[in-house]
């Protein structure tokens, strides 16, 4: 980290414009996800995608291309325009939103680097966010792919890949932010419980992709216990530990309660990981500092309320507010966790 250069309140503010664009590009494509409107726009043309179907000959062209995907025809074959504007509506704004983050990027980058605003660091930093945010949106678009062919859904296994590489992108942009406003301290504190933490809310989040993906959410919609077992019966057969259950998660139970059975025990881990993090740091930091560690303990008692509302209102299908605001508050989890482990660094180490 450069500690000497000093930005302006204008580039600090493009930033966190730019940190709360990625978030809410995230969120899109959790609504787009649980909506179901994912695979309905069947090309992904960069220039002429900006704009929509304008008449009523077009749509039904999009249309026709939406009915020739498996989706169509194994799960809504009973569409009409009407039923299919709406998904394509969400799957459009998502696009969108993630072209407009590109240009509040770019054009702003390219005027200040003109002007000499930003130094060579926050160069490199941000060539590393847009090299990401590149990659996450190729792997978005290679996940599409796989719910047009043979199949009615995206792969759980791409889609995860997706969302772990948006979690990266995230985080580079949380570390710029933190780099741009200087987070740090003078007090030493140990940051190897909160790395922890990290850690082990990183794979979280790949098994909150793995339950995106599978729809894993759709089973056991029970709390405490799945089904009345603390273990479910289809773990317990060793017979059932193999790779093949895995991949064809789809037609067997086994991969689905594993990854949710995983997935709440990693919670729970979290909650207490949480709590004791918060007791053995609250009196050791500085305002910042404790501003962000008072929001991680709020925000994992939240989402793990969250995560039991969601499961227990499963009705056929994950319910659309629960289930954003779910994920929602577990990626501003994560925020506040980077936050917290860039404002305890030590301005003398």
């Amino acid at each position: 980290m450069k500690q000497n250069y000093k930005y302006t309140k204008t580039i600090r503010f493009w930033l966190l414009t730019g940190l709360i664009m990625l978030i809410g590009q995230v969120i899109l494509g959790g609504i787009t996800r649980l909506t179901g409107s994912g695979l309905s726009i069947t090309r992904w043309d960069i220039i002429t995608g900006v704009i929509p179907p304008l008449n009523a000959e077009e749509w039904v062209e999009a249309f026709e291309l939406y009915k020739a995907t498996p989706q169509f025809h194994k799960i809504n074959a009973t569409f009409n325009i009407a039923d299919f504007k709406f998904i394509y509506f969400w799957e459009y704004f998502h696009r969108l939103w993630v072209r407009s983050l590109g240009f509040i990027f770019l054009i702003p980058f390219i005027i200040f680097l003109l002007k000499k605003k930003i130094d060579s660091y926050l160069v490199k930093r941000l060539v590393v966010v847009v090299l990401l945010t590149m990659l996450t949106a190729s792997a978005g678009w290679i996940m599409v792919k796989s719910g047009l062919i043979n199949r009615p859904w995206v792969n759980a296994y791409k889609l995860t890949i997706h969302f772990v590489l948006a979690m990266f992108v995230v985080v580079a942009m949380v570390k710029t932010v933190a780099d741009v406003y200087n987070f740090e301290t003078k007090t030493k504190v140990s940051k190897k419980l909160l790395s922890i933490t990290i850690a082990i809310t990183f794979l979280q989040m790949v098994f909150a992709g793995l339950m995106a993906g599978m729809k894993a959410g759709l089973y056991y919609p029970t709390w405490p216990s799945m089904d009345g077992e603390a273990i479910p019966q289809v773990l317990k057969i060793g017979e059932n530990w193999t790779w093949a259950n895995m991949i064809n998660y789809d037609s067997y139970l086994f991969a689905p309660a594993l990854i949710q059975f995983i997935h709440r025990l990693l919670a729970y881990t979290l909650l207490a990981l949480t709590i004791v993090l918060f007791y053995k740091l609250k009196n050791k930091l500085e305002k910042l500092s404790s501003l962000w560690l008072n929001y991680t303990a709020v925000l994992i008692v939240a989402q793990v309320v969250l995560g039991i509302l969601t499961v227990v209102n499963v009705e056929g299908k994950i319910p659309l507010l629960l289930g954003v605001t779910h994920q929602l508050v577990g990626l501003l989890y994560l925020i506040s966790l980077y936050f917290l482990y860039y404002s305890i660094r030590n301005k003398n180490a």
